[in-house]
């Protein structure tokens, strides 16, 4: 399952440079967390996971393969994206491709590097940007939702249920109001509002790129960015932009210590990663043995034969069951012969939801 957050952000707040460390230092990782580039502005990114580690010790498994985010570095925006200004038409374009938006704020003073507004207000860049994207949203709505309510009064049913929930989209814009902000939809309506593609209807991770000296505990500007996520249901991390650069030329064994002095426990990289994981609701599900413990992804909620069809759509279509222990079962009783004595392996049908670090193995006849 393919998960894709852009990396967007006004000119000279250190997009580029956040996506370059971050694809540099995945290169330069140690097996267990590789990179792939799959486009020269694509790349896919392990998801650390210290748990796939302890279960593969216990398995004694050859090969760990991790979970992963797609990371994609977005052309810069300017004034009037909406309207096709600079590179706005591949702009947004590249948003409607992705599932989360990684918005890179400035959060950081320095007169070498100048600002597009000649100042420094990460608060303003976020709101440039966002309102780039509600205009070309409103103008698509105020083309779309009267025609949707036109074949709803005559009797097309799905018309009439998108008509209402994308009717209440045009309104929030109209307001100045992301889509995100739709009250609960039941699933045919998510389905409807999904087909969309609003570009403001994806979450969004902001980060505060801050100084060295602020990358342990942040600074005004991005205490300004967290409140904002915050009213948002938004996500915000910090990271110096600088320092990944730094780290990701560093051998891996000195890391540790670069970090320690500045008074980091991991990269901000790393809670980039984690923070988009959360951002997008999904979860861990692991499959072990002898030849490779692997970490998979779905969404929260997700059931066991969706699950199944992350490994192979085989599995899905001839699901039987799963055999199910919890990560700390499977850990507490040293793998899975010792849960299965303790009566901690389950078997579970086609309604199970699956929680996050389960271990599963699935029974399948096609």
């Amino acid at each position: 399952m393919g998960f894709r957050c852009g990396i967007v952000g006004l000119p000279n707040v250190g997009k580029s440079t956040l996506f370059n460390a971050l694809t540099q230092t995945a290169a330069a990782q140690a097996a267990n967390y590789p990179f792939c580039t799959i486009e020269p502005n694509v790349g896919n990114v392990a998801v650390p996971d210290p748990r796939l580690d302890q279960l593969a010790a216990i398995a004694g498994s050859g090969k760990i393969i991790e979970t992963q985010l797609g990371f994609v570095d977005i052309a810069g925006l300017v004034r009037g994206a909406s309207k096709g200004e600079g590179l706005g038409n591949q702009f947004l374009g590249n948003i409607r491709e992705v599932d989360a938006i990684v918005h890179v704020l400035r959060c950081f003073e320095n007169d070498d590097i100048q600002h597009v507004d000649n100042h420094v207000d990460p608060i303003a860049d976020a709101e440039t940007v966002e309102t780039e994207l509600m205009l070309a949203d409103l103008e698509s709505l105020e083309k779309r939702v009267p025609n949707l309510v036109k074949k709803g009064q005559q009797g097309d049913k799905e018309a009439k249920a998108a008509a209402s929930v994308l009717g209440q989209a045009l309104d929030l814009l109209r307001e100045g109001k992301p889509a995100r902000l739709v009250e609960p939809r039941d699933p045919e309506e998510e389905r409807l509002f999904a087909q969309a593609q609003l570009l403001t209807a994806k979450p969004v991770l902001y980060v505060c790129n801050v100084n060295e000296d602020d990358a342990a505990r942040g600074n005004a500007y991005s205490a300004r960015v967290f409140d904002k996520a915050k009213a948002e249901g938004a996500e915000a991390v910090v990271v110096s932009a600088a320092i990944e650069a730094e780290i990701a030329t560093m051998p891996a064994d000195e890391r540790g210590d670069f970090l320690a002095e500045l008074g980091l426990s991991e990269t901000g990289l790393a809670r980039v990663i984690r923070a988009g994981y959360t951002l997008l609701r999904l979860q861990t599900f692991f499959t072990v043995g002898p030849k490779e413990a692997r970490a998979w992804t779905v969404p929260t909620g997700a059931r066991a034969p969706q699950a199944a069809g992350e490994i192979h759509t085989d599995f899905e279509r001839g699901f039987i069951r799963a055999e199910t222990i919890a990560f700390d079962d499977y850990v507490t009783l040293g793998g899975e012969a010792g849960a299965r004595e303790a009566g901690k392996l389950r078997q579970e049908g086609k309604d199970y939801v699956v929680h996050d670090g389960d271990v599963m193995l699935f029974r399948f006849n096609v």
